[in-house]
């Protein structure tokens, strides 16, 4: 907590300091965006979010509609995650890659702001210029780099997100702010922009193009970035590609393979107490930015013998601001839980734990 302003000049007069409040980095950032930040970063204090993936889009036996406002997790426990998930991939089309229609989207993106909700973008993006998917294994990013042959195509691209995301309005017309996750999972080599196809220096790149791409020459400025890797074995690999801290507004960790059982799970505790300490050596936000275990992998308990316990571990882990657990496509691909799903008692546990925090629980994050 701050001191309060009696105890202020108290301190300042014995001599003692104390870090600024973090800001977003781009300096143009609206009121509202730097408000989420700001309100983050006093959120952590009092516990971790709850996000889902697509929660509001549809859920393991039904689809929404644009004026619906729904979600599994609601089904369950009758409140609603704290930050809702969207994805970018195949931007330029009607729907995105999970056959989310674009245009409902930037509805469920505005009603979530208006309630009070968070709301964060990842972008498993298409190879640009093409329909190859992010798992098209090859050299990518040189290509998207100025000189490249696929440079403009690149910034034609980016032209569609930036579109979307200056349509995304408040209820006074203001822009919402969103949390954009780009390039994720960069450590492994699955996707084009993976560490086998291009190198550290070209990645750096690749990122501070876009983000100065979408801030200066497209004027947007409700964005905060998140730069997340997946799983790493020290802080020099999970800052090996790190484009740097006046563009990288939250450190975040994507971590699946850790989170599957109790035998792995202090894996995943070191590894966000890493996250946690590298963002606060740097004034920034930490965030666990994807994880889960599909329906038939996870035990009945998952959700606080295995999800709760990593996250509510230590000082540091207890600093995260918010976990996200994948989307709930159908009964075979679901990370949260739905109606008559083997973890709902034991979700509703974790929903009751003080230290989670739902869409309900939140103060103002936009004042």
């Amino acid at each position: 907590m701050r001191p309060c302003a009696s105890c202020w000049i108290i301190l300042l007069a014995c001599g003692v300091t104390f870090p600024a409040e973090p800001e977003p980095t781009d300096p143009l950032a609206t009121a509202e965006t730097k408000a989420l930040y700001r309100n983050l970063c006093e959120v952590t204090q009092k516990g971790i979010l709850l996000a889902h993936q697509d929660t509001l889009a549809y859920g393991v036996g039904w689809k929404a509609g644009a004026n619906d406002f729904d979600s599994d997790v609601h089904r369950v426990c009758g409140r609603f995650p704290a930050v809702f998930g969207w994805d970018l991939g195949h931007i330029g089309t009607p729907a995105n890659i999970d056959g989310v229609p674009f245009e409902n989207m930037k509805v469920w993106i505005a009603r979530g702001y208006a309630r009070g909700g968070v709301n964060t973008i990842s972008w498993h993006a298409r190879v640009p210029g093409s329909i190859e998917s992010s798992w098209t294994r090859k050299k990518v990013v040189v290509r998207l780099l100025p000189g490249g042959d696929l440079h403009q195509t690149w910034q034609t691209k980016l032209d569609e997100v930036a579109v979307f995301l200056a349509d995304l309005k408040g209820p006074g017309g203001e822009p919402v702010p969103v949390i954009f996750r780009p390039f994720h999972e960069h450590n492994g080599s699955w996707f084009w922009w993976g560490a086998e196809w291009c190198t550290p220096d070209e990645y750096k790149q690749i990122w501070r193009f876009t983000i100065d791409y979408l801030r200066k020459t497209r004027g947007l400025h409700n964005i905060i970035t998140c730069y997340s890797p997946d799983r790493f074995k020290s802080a020099e690999e999970y800052l090996e590609r790190y484009p740097g801290d006046d563009v990288v507004d939250i450190l975040g960790h994507d971590n699946y393979g850790d989170l599957r059982s109790s035998d792995t799970k202090e894996q995943a505790r070191r590894a966000l107490e890493t996250v946690v300490a590298l963002a606060e050596e740097r004034n920034k936000l930490a965030a666990f930015t994807e994880t889960g275990v599909g329906q038939g992998e996870r035990n009945a308990n998952w959700w606080t013998d295995i999800l709760l316990d990593v996250v509510n571990a230590s000082p540091q882990t207890r600093k995260l601001a918010w976990v996200l657990v994948w989307r709930n496509a159908d009964r075979r691909q679901n990370y949260a839980p739905f109606p008559g799903a083997a973890t709902v008692e034991d979700f509703k546990a974790f929903e009751a734990d003080p230290f989670t925090l739902f869409l309900e629980d939140l103060p103002p994050m936009y004042k």
